[in-house]
This record gives structure tokens, C-alpha cells and sequence, in this order.
């Protein structure tokens, strides 16, 4: 984790670094202008680390303003590299070619500064339809077919998600927003695929959201596994809150429901790294279940979906990804997970994966929405 952390810190000075350098020519304008909005710079670049060190040291209004703003600026730091790279390889086009010809004017102060103050403007624009988009899920229905029953009536609905990030950034608002949408589906079952809860447990405890997730509603219960963000706030203590409020997590074992279907939950893959938790193998956590019912795996990443096609799984449903949450993520987690996001069957096996509920970081979602999942296992006979 020290490592991973570090990591991450660099990244992050290197990032803002290179920003600042782009940024430089307006930051030199000379009087209070120019020192205020080097002060402002200086004091965005630092916000998320140090909210997120307060809100653990002395959590309070002020902690949750802080996170909240640094969030926002860890957005503008994608857009603001990705934009500030891009016109630096068109200099460098124009340095070999001559076009685009309006760059010839790329060492003068006034023109870099209108490109830099332009630069800005885009990414504003960005953050704030993203934030929007984030904040207004969609329902996404699916129809799966099956040889097997799956209770008394041949139809059992699933309302699923993944990814609700509760915590500093997703709280009360939105996880009424989602107990009210998951509520209005009237599924027979709710199957929640890791990551309900963010990283530190102490927001969502403070403002009681245990009481709003209890609201969740469903006959034959509400289900969840872990994922590797419950590992990293920490795991027993996710996991006790969630069944103290009417949560059943799933901690590498199965379970019939009804005796007419399996749920299999598989404990996060980064559980021995996070918590020193070996999981099992799927072949294991399969081989006494009645394979002629019904069988649903939640596990929270999608990755060897071939396992559960190995094991003859049915369903199984995922998350995890976001779909990068953020264009141009999705090209990388596309390339990362033969299921990125949406449905997909392998031979005889269904895979859904959900883009989530929240969001991780910046409460913005560009080129993808947030969701949650409707699958209705339709008996084929």
C-alpha cells in the first residue's frame, strides 16, 4: 500500500507539474493577478491529499468541502494534461511542416495566454456536463433465456449495481436517488457487486446512510460481495455495517435461494494483497451446488471470465471497471477486460458488467452513464 500510495503521489506532482509549466505564462503576469492565480494553482494541487488526510484525522463540513473541490480538480488535471499534450505534438507538427499555420505565432505571450485561459475554459465546460451526467443514472433491462427454472413463475427479475462509492463525495442525496430507483423495478431480488462504500467508513457512519440502504426492498432479500474498496477502508468493518442494515454479503460461499437458484459471491481478487485473505477458487466455491439450478456469480471484478464459464455459471455480474468513468479510460479498461461494461454471453454463460452507480475520484462521468441493471432470467421452456 506505501507503495502503491507513492506511486500515486508522483504521479500526481508530475501530473500538475507539467500543467504548471503550460500554465506559467499566465501566472507571470505581473501584479496581484498573477501571484493570485499562481496561490490558487498551488492550493488546487494540494486539496484532495490533504481532505483526504483530514477528513481521517478530524472529519467535519469543512474536510468534506475540501475532498469535494479536490475531487473536482483531479478531473481538470485529465483534461487539462490531455489538452496541453495535445498542443504540444501540434507545435511540433508545425515545427516540421509548417500547419496549422496559425501556430507561428506559438512564442507570442498574448496569443499563448489566450490559448492557455481558452485551454481552461474547454475543461470547465467539460467538468461541469460531466458532473451533470453523473448525477442522473439510468436503468439498463436486459432479457436472458435459460433451460433451467428459476422459481414457481419461470421469470425472476434481479435488480442489480455495482460502484456506489458511498462516502465524502456519494452520499445521502444520491443513495436516496438509488434506494428510490432500485425500489421502483419491484425486483424479486437486489445483487449489489462490490464497492458500495468508497474508503473510509467514518462518512457514511456520521451521516447514518445505513438507515437510507435498510429501505432497500426486494422478497428474496438483498445480497452483496466485497470489493476492493471495502478492503481498502477496511473489510470487517464494511462488511458488519452492511449486514447491521439489512445487507447479506456473500464472503466466498454460495446459497440457495428458495431452492430454486444459486448465489455464489466471491470475496474481492485483491483480497490477499489488501487483507491478507486467500480466496477461493471458483472450482471450489462451485463443487457442491446443485448445477441443475439456476447458478449467479457476483464477483466484483470481471477479469478470467473463462472461470466461469469453466464452472458452468449462468449469470454472472460485475462491476468495477466504470467503463474508465472518464474518456479516454474507457479505451484502457476495454483493453483490460474482455467485458468493459454492458452484456456479453460466452457459450453458455451471461456476463453483465455495470458501469456502477458513483463514481471514484471526480464525481464526473464523461462518455459513459451511471447505472443500474434490470435482468430478467426468463425460463426457456
Amino acid at each position: 500500500m506505501i507503495i502503491f500510495f507513492s506511486i500515486v503521489l508522483i504521479i500526481h506532482l508530475s501530473v500538475n507539474y507539467f500543467i504548471y509549466r503550460h500554465s506559467k505564462v499566465i501566472f507571470d503576469i505581473s501584479g496581484w493577478i498573477g501571484i493570485s492565480l499562481k496561490t490558487l494553482f498551488i492550493v488546487m494541487v494540494l486539496t484532495y491529499p490533504a481532505g483526504r488526510i483530514l477528513e481521517r484525522l478530524y472529519p467535519s463540513i469543512m474536510s468534506d468541502l475540501i475532498v469535494k473541490i479536490g475531487s473536482f480538480w483531479l478531473g481538470a488535471m485529465l483534461y487539462l494534461f490531455l489538452l496541453f499534450l495535445l498542443f504540444d505534438i501540434a507545435k511540433l507538427l508545425h515545427a516540421g511542416t509548417g500547419f496549422p499555420a496559425f501556430l507561428s505565432a506559438k512564442n507570442n505571450p498574448l496569443f499563448l495566454r489566450k490559448v492557455v485561459l481558452g485551454t481552461y475554459l474547454v475543461v470547465s465546460t467539460i467538468l461541469i456536463a460531466g458532473y451533470f451526467n453523473a448525477l442522473y443514472p439510468t436503468v439498463n433491462s436486459i432479457r436472458i433465456k435459460s433451460n433451467k427454472n428459476v422459481n414457481s413463475h419461470n421469470l425472476l427479475r434481479i435488480g442489480a449495481a455495482s460502484d456506489i462509492h458511498l462516502g465524502t463525495l456519494i452520499a445521502n442525496g444520491h443513495l436516496e436517488r438509488f434506494v428510490s430507483m432500485m425500489n421502483k423495478q419491484n425486483p424479486d431480488i437486489i445483487l449489489l457487486a462490490g464497492d458500495i462504500f468508497d474508503e473510509d467508513l467514518g462518512p457514511v457512519i456520521k451521516k447514518d446512510m445505513g438507515s437510507v440502504l435498510s429501505k432497500l426492498s426486494a422478497p428474496l432479500g438483498v445480497y452483496a460481495v466485497t470489493g476492493n474498496h471495502e478492503y481498502i477502508g477496511g473489510v470487517e468493518a464494511a462488511v458488519k455495517y452492511l449486514e447491521e442494515h439489512g445487507v447479506r454479503v456473500l464472503r466466498d460461499t454460495s446459497i440457495v435461494i428458495n431452492n430454486s437458484f444459486n448465489i455464489v459471491g466471491r470475496e474481492d481478487r485483491q483480497s490477499k494483497m489488501m487483507g491478507n485473505f486467500e480466496r477461493k477458487t471458483l472450482s471450489k466455491l462451485t463443487a457442491n451446488i446443485n448445477k441443475e439450478l439456476f447458478t449467479i456469480l457476483l464477483d466484483h471484478q470481471p477479469y478470467k471470465l473463462n472461470e466461469a464459464v469453466e464452472n458452468d455459471i449462468d449469470l454472472q455480474i460485475s462491476g468495477h471497471t466504470h467503463h474508465g468513468q472518464m474518456f479516454p479510460f474507457n479505451l484502457i479498461t476495454s483493453s483490460m477486460f474482455e467485458v468493459s461494461r454492458g452484456y456479453k454471453k460466452i457459450e453458455n454463460t451471461h456476463v453483465y458488467v455495470s458501469t456502477g452507480f458513483g463514481t471514484w475520484g471526480p464525481p464526473i462521468r464523461i462518455g459513459n452513464r451511471p447505472e443500474l441493471v434490470v435482468i430478467e432470467v426468463e425460463t426457456n421452456k
